[in-house]
């Protein structure tokens, strides 16, 4: 019986002709997948980078762990504070054939050594050229030969409802690998303004539901053509992963902020300098300066020069402060300072910012 089963089997199989047994799929369909999300991803994938920032942290060590018992033996077993070395990745696209990188200020910010990965392997060293953090952009330079480059587009003329590609490389640290993920969506909105987000505020956003997960924060967001449209910058979360609302930096504020960079140049700046009698040197913030120094301020006082040896200097003062007072007065101009410190004061008394941490200074001039 059981031969019988295996040999009218064996027969009805060999009935059918090979050919449609395994078919092919038809032309057609085989054409279909190589669509311009394929070609996009393409054109662009070898222009995304991995970037890889050291930044020492502070760390503070409390003997007692918060039990409430350390305020009686704080003079006895004090707090500690120790400095530890924090590596971070995120993402960024190579932007000209010069070597200019684009990413995030917050993936860069407070760096002591930025590094680029390129999908083909070569690990660079990377130069902040300038940092805007009310933009949440950065500028880097790297040095290289036959760089790849992602063309540039508008964002200008983006319609809600078309395609837009996201790529980056998410937890690059346990992927292991340099060559950037693609992600899908469509421009789900755009002039999003997003208001008291724990970074800072963020106007004009493009708003996309193509995945962002952790990690590709700075890389480009493109459209169907292959033409960066914005920058990846930050998602709404409830478990830290991607739940289809993420916000890119439009690409003409990219190129907006470029140019500010590299017309601010060396100098970083093209307001007039002023100097006072405290021994520092200082400016109205302009764009020039606000990149360089990575400010969150659009207006009011920095400094960009300290002498050595001097007031300012002995202050602790350094260039990139924002001075907010002075003398107990609010200060809204380079020149105002200038003039507050024509004469001698018996005491020096300064408010600053320094990357979002106001502090006052007091100096007993002797």
């Amino acid at each position: 019986m059981n031969r019988l089963l295996v040999s009218a089997t064996a027969l009805l199989l060999g009935a059918i002709p090979a050919q449609l047994a395994c078919a092919a799929p038809p032309a057609d369909v085989s054409a279909s997948r190589r669509n311009a999300i394929v070609r996009a991803a393409e054109q662009v994938s070898p222009a995304v980078v991995s970037v890889i920032v050291t930044q020492v942290q502070v760390v503070t060590y409390d003997p007692f762990g918060g039990f409430g018992i350390d305020d009686f033996f704080r003079d006895f077993f004090p707090r500690r504070q120790y400095r530890q070395e924090v590596k971070s990745m995120g993402s960024g696209v190579i932007a000209s054939s010069e070597g200019d990188v684009i990413t995030n200020a917050h993936v860069v910010l407070n760096a002591t050594e930025v590094k680029v990965t390129l999908p083909d392997g070569r690990e660079l060293d990377a130069e902040v050229r300038g940092i805007d953090t009310g933009r949440d952009l950065a500028l880097l330079r790297v040095e290289a030969e036959r760089l790849p480059v992602a063309p540039l587009g508008g964002s200008g003329d983006l319609m809600i409802g078309e395609w837009t590609i996201a790529f980056g490389n998410p937890f690059g640290f346990l992927l292991e690998d340099a060559q950037p993920t693609v992600t899908v969506g469509v421009v789900s909105a755009l002039h999003r303004d997003i208001k008291s987000t724990s970074t800072g505020d963020y106007t004009d956003m493009i708003q996309t539901d193509a995945a962002i997960n952790p990690g590709n924060s700075g890389g480009p967001l493109c459209n169907a053509d292959g033409e960066v449209i914005g920058i990846n910058t930050f998602i709404f979360t409830h478990a830290g992963g991607s739940e289809g609302i993420g916000f890119a930096r439009p690409i003409d504020e990219v190129k907006e902020f470029m140019a500010e960079v590299k017309g601010a140049g060396a100098a970083g700046g093209s307001a007039t300098r002023y100097k006072t009698g405290i021994g520092a040197v200082v400016s109205d913030i302009d764009a020039g300066l606000r990149s360089r120094y990575g400010l969150a301020h659009r207006n009011g006082v920095v400094i960009v020069e300290v002498a050595d040896p001097g007031i300012a200097r002995e202050m602790g003062l350094a260039p990139g402060d924002v001075v907010l007072m002075a003398q107990g007065k609010v200060i809204r101009s380079a020149a105002g300072l200038q003039r507050l410190y024509e004469e001698p004061v018996p005491v020096v008394d300064i408010v600053i910012d320094r990357a979002g941490e106001q502090s006052r200074l007091l100096y007993h001039v002797q």
